[in-house]
């Protein structure tokens, strides 16, 4: 049995427990964020996604976010629910497109990424954060490559 200083060790040293600390740690300060948009961080992202990307298909988004396409099929429809984006039929691909009402939104999605990045930039820096998410991300499309090769 490990002594409890040694397990405390290991787990700031184990990439995946110290990700998973991190992801809930952002979690809750993006869903701080975001809460005077009435929506979540991902929504807010498909929103500036579509808005960036007029006509973008479901599969472009879920490959956009590494989502799984019926994932994104329930954030899409639940926003075409709340009236925020519409879509239209091209061939057998559903293409996406923001409404006006989304369009109003864009302001508040855009100040609740800000408040985000602010939180998290005041205590590690700007530079240091950017650098984390480059990092983070590399060794992301690293490990997914490995996944795919076995």
């Amino acid at each position: 049995m490990m002594r409890r200083d040694r397990i405390e060790e290991f787990l700031k040293e184990c990439l995946f427990f110290t990700v998973k600390k991190l992801d809930r740690i952002l979690d809750k300060l993006a869903d701080e964020s975001f809460r005077s948009t009435g929506l979540s961080p991902t929504y807010g992202f498909i929103i500036l996604a579509v808005n960036e990307k007029p006509g973008i298909s479901q599969k472009e988004l879920a490959e956009l976010l590494h989502t799984a396409p019926s994932t994104i099929t329930r954030f899409v429809e639940k926003l075409q629910f709340k009236g925020l984006l519409y879509s239209e039929q091209s061939g057998k691909h559903s293409l996406l497109y923001i409404s006006d009402d989304g369009l109003a939104m864009l302001d508040k999605i855009n100040e609740a990424w800000d408040d985000l990045y602010r939180k998290y930039a005041d205590i590690i820096g700007e530079d240091e954060g950017d650098e984390l998410a480059k990092q983070i991300d590399d060794i992301g499309d690293q490990l997914s490559k490995m996944s795919r090769n076995r």
